[in-house]
């Protein structure tokens, strides 16, 4: 098969891949659809643990189902489900044990630890992927498998909160952004400073007030949510959120935090982060997703165009989500 392989940090290369099949438990996947995600961007840049192998990443995946291994009956040979990062866990320690399997220390991610999306076939564990809506072309659903799911967890982290600001306006921002209007908040979005291509496009989705990450909201926020990886936010984010209000910090990676009073965090404020993800999120957003119903905007790039994908996401010039495109489903839905 062919597939885009982390060659050297921050650049991708084209591969000939041989494919086995399906171990017991696992899924081969026919890949229509890879959706290409910040997590993506640290792990090519080394922002993240570097791996001992070269990677095939991509962890919001499309596919449908070739073949299956043994003792797997929860798919159908032709059914599209999506995959996401969180690819295994043990199932046996205390976080497991108490649904916080996203916590587990043995949990083996998408696209990290098992080659990804970014190949025209993968190979998953069926106990870890999902069926999707079928309202949903492959494209439009790919960014729903993180961004979405993280954003999910992310406004989750946040609470009853009223009054929502968005630090970093892009994949899951977009989708989040229409979960919360569906919720009836009122939304704050904040973008680098002087884009005002993404405060409109937040504006159009929603958002009462939109402008750069260095303003003040009109009114003080019960919540903020950061999506950009940036440290220098946590601060002027608990500058702009009111007392009791929670900062929900969402990436897997993220830029020193400074030094900051500590006036700004005391009348109960808190600073919490979001790590990774639990499938009963993927079912819940899954399932509510259609009802918003939650449209993405993506922009799509052919499999041997990953760097382009990755470099204009790196550069913040991506509207809405990148997906990359391997296939077309065989058969119409």
């Amino acid at each position: 098969m062919r597939a885009m392989q982390l060659a050297e940090p921050g650049r991708l290369r084209p591969v000939d891949l041989e494919i086995g099949g399906p171990a017991p438990g696992q899924v081969l996947l026919r890949v229509l659809a890879c959706g290409v995600c910040r997590t993506d961007l640290h792990i090519a840049d080394g922002e993240l643990a570097r791996l001992e192998r070269p990677a095939v990443p991509g962890h919001e995946i499309v596919g449908e189902v070739i073949d299956r291994g043994a003792r797997v009956q929860r798919f159908e040979i032709g059914q599209r489900v999506g995959v996401p990062w969180l690819g295994w866990t043990c199932g046996e320690c205390g976080y497991c044990a108490s649904g916080r399997e996203n916590l587990c220390d043995r949990a083996r991610f998408t696209g990290y630890h098992a080659d990804g999306g970014y190949a025209e076939f993968a190979l998953a564990d069926a106990g870890y992927c999902f069926a999707l809506p079928e309202s949903y072309s492959a494209a439009e659903a790919a960014p729903l498998l993180c961004a979405g799911l993280i954003g999910y967890r992310a406004l989750s982290m946040a609470g009853d909160a009223r009054k929502l600001g968005i630090y970093g306006f892009g994949a899951a921002a977009h989708i989040i952004a229409q979960v919360a209007a569906f919720q009836g908040r009122r939304l704050y979005a904040f973008t680098r400073p002087g884009d005002s291509a993404a405060q409109r496009f937040a504006l159009a989705l929603g958002a009462a007030w939109a402008g750069g990450s260095d303003e003040t909201p009109p009114e003080p926020l019960d919540a903020a949510i950061l999506f950009a990886p940036v440290g220098a936010l946590v601060p002027a984010a608990l500058r702009a959120v009111a007392k009791g209000g929670t900062v929900v910090c969402a990436g897997i990676h993220m830029s020193e935090i400074p030094a900051f009073p500590y006036e700004i965090l005391w009348g109960e404020r808190r600073v919490v982060s979001v790590a990774n993800l639990t499938r009963r999120d993927g079912e819940e957003f899954l399932a509510l997703a259609p009802k918003v119903p939650v449209k993405t905007t993506v922009e799509t790039f052919p499999l041997e165009s990953a760097n382009e994908a990755l470099a204009r996401l790196r550069e913040g010039r991506v509207n809405g989500a990148a997906v990359l495109l391997m296939h077309e489903p065989v058969r119409p839905r």
